[in-house]
């Protein structure tokens, strides 16, 4: 009989030196929700990462304009005819009379502080996009969800109407609109009613193409088992749309609000542009642009400056949608 190597106390854990060795060996795994999942996509992606940074840059620089103004600059509506040339109404010294004072130089004719005007604009524009935004995501959701779910004629109803909005010309319903209002409006006045008119008709108009994705996405969704165990557990009809499929629509309905967002700019921009967005002096950028036209060939800058910003504004909104969409895709690889 072969002795043993060594001995081994009677009162001794077997299985105390097998479970470090095992522990070692084995790799923790650990579940992650889908909400980690999509947000390790998205940090991987540092396009639509530095899109989403210049998005929230953007929308401090509204909140707080004027403080940055304050510091930086001068009053949005403030003239400085001492920076002008007294014969030709021009900017003094080169790139439209940039300087430490004016950090992107002067207006020419009225002589307002550029600078100030482009972040006063961002107000506007940002303004007017996300809240429009929101009356489409609203109203697209509940028509689309509702249409989705219930079918038949309410189905048929829901889509016609959206067929005759998107069909509908809404850059001309908004400029006969604001010409044939008055303005003092429901307490508003100014440009506060062409910003609530905006607000109103670019939501309006948008709705329906928020509703045919929720539309698409209520009637893949509403034959799935967890809507069928619902139901067949007693579950209302406003319990299945907004206890069961809802929750499931917040990812789609998510990414088309980001990427609607920088439509709403472009919409604002061009309104204001013809002459339909805010009233002036408030600053505005698509304004910039058309008071630019006057004067764009003695003096560029005065046009480069809020076309660039807009061009930024608009492709920050779009990358990180495009981010966002790819992180929520359940069947992405990204």
């Amino acid at each position: 009989m072969t002795a043993p190597l060594h001995d081994t106390p009677a009162d001794a854990d077997p299985t105390e030196d097998v479970a470090p060795a095992v522990d070692a060996g084995v790799k923790k795994v650990e579940g992650r929700s889908l909400k980690q999942i999509a947000w390790n996509r998205l940090k991987r992606d540092k396009v639509a990462l530095a899109g989403g940074i210049t998005v929230v840059l953007l929308v401090l620089v509204a909140v707080f304009a004027p403080l940055i103004v304050s510091l930086l600059g001068h009053p949005p509506n403030d003239f400085h005819q001492d920076e002008l040339d007294e014969l030709t109404n021009l900017p003094k010294g080169a790139l439209g009379g940039m300087s430490s004072d004016f950090l992107f130089g002067v207006e020419p004719n009225k002589g307002r502080d550029v600078f100030s005007r482009i972040v006063y604009g961002a107000r506007i524009s940002l303004l007017v996009a996300f809240l429009a935004a929101i009356v489409a995501v609203v109203l697209g959701t509940l028509f689309g969800i509702i249409a989705g779910y219930f079918g038949g004629w309410v189905d048929a109803l829901i889509s016609r109407v959206m067929d005759v909005l998107l069909s509908f010309p809404q850059l001309l319903f908004i400029i006969s609109l604001v010409s044939v209002l008055p303005d003092d409006l429901l307490g508003l006045t100014g440009s506060s009613v062409r910003v609530a008119i905006l607000v109103l008709v670019i939501g309006f108009f948008g709705w329906p193409y928020v509703g045919r994705i929720v539309r698409g996405q209520t009637l893949s969704l509403r034959e799935r088992e967890y809507v069928e165990a619902a139901r067949s557990l007693g579950g209302g009809k406003r319990h299945i749309l907004f206890r069961e499929l809802l929750p499931n629509l917040v990812a789609p309905i998510t990414v088309y609000a980001t990427l609607m967002i920088p439509t709403n700019i472009l919409t604002e921009a061009a309104l204001s542009f013809l002459g339909a967005g805010v009233r002036p002096p408030t600053a505005s950028w698509g304004g910039m642009l058309r008071d630019a036209l006057e004067t764009y060939e003695h003096d560029p800058m005065f046009m480069v400056f809020p076309g660039v910003t807009i061009f930024i504004t608009v492709l920050a909104f779009n990358l990180f949608g495009d981010g966002l969409r790819d992180a929520l895709d359940p069947k992405g690889t990204r």
